[in-house]
């Protein structure tokens, strides 16, 4: 194990075992190194890593803090990296997406009520209304996070918003397969809705399921035409 491998592994034993707690100001820089056996350049370096990922609050002046360790925001991290997948990595996210959003549909569908169920239909009337891309994208991530949030679990919503991100970049270019896709889009968000309404889990989660399905196969389309990987 290398140093700086060294380094991180002994900064995470000693926030995991609960050595160092969530708010909690890290010993000074000598008290780690000889504690961890390492260096200082590796010793800052793994406190660099650790603070790009959320994990650690470096503050100028004041020094390093163990970070809030929310799950939610640290999941969120992950987009950094998701977004940098090429298509085969989008479509085995995808494969999540499917079962974490039909989860996520279900756990709203249970916990749905009438003024939620009216604004996701407003927002609906809204995306079947517009032409632009970039609104109905955005609209869309609307809605599918929205329904997300009805979960009641900040992680699960944050990964979810996460596995999306990637995916939402691409654009069909050609206008026949956009009306289409446009279409069962579409379609697709009055059946969640329609099971979310109605406080059917097992409607809403296969509504989803299927939303999701459809999606991936504009993307496995659209890769095959793109010749993207």
């Amino acid at each position: 194990m290398g140093a700086l491998d060294t380094a991180l592994h002994g900064l995470r034993a000693l926030i995991a075992d609960g050595t160092l707690r969530p708010g909690d100001r890290l010993p000074s820089e000598g008290e780690l190194c000889e504690q961890l056996g390492v260096s200082r350049g590796s010793l800052r370096e793994a406190i660099r890593m650790l603070a790009a990922l959320g994990v650690i609050d470096t503050r100028h002046g004041s020094g390093s803090y163990v970070g809030d360790l929310r799950a939610a925001d640290l999941i969120t991290v992950l987009s950094l990296t998701v977004g940098l997948l090429p298509m085969d990595g989008v479509l085995e996210l995808i494969e999540l997406r499917r079962a974490l959003e039909s989860h996520a549909t279900s756990l709203a569908a249970a916990r749905s009520d009438d003024a939620i169920v009216a604004e996701l239909d407003g927002l609906l009337d809204r995306i079947e209304q517009t032409e632009d891309f970039d609104e109905h994208s955005r609209l869309d991530h609307e809605f599918h996070m929205a329904v997300a949030a009805m979960a009641g679990n900040a992680a699960l919503t944050s990964l979810v918003e996460v596995l999306r991100s990637r995916s939402r970049e691409f654009r069909i270019e050609d206008p026949v397969d956009a009306a289409e896709l446009k279409f069962h889009s579409d379609a697709g968000h009055r059946a969640i809705l329609r099971g979310i309404a109605a406080k059917d889990p097992v409607a809403a989660g296969a509504a989803a399921a299927a939303h999701v399905a459809q999606t991936e196969f504009w993307l496995r389309r659209f890769s095959r035409s793109s010749g993207e990987t």
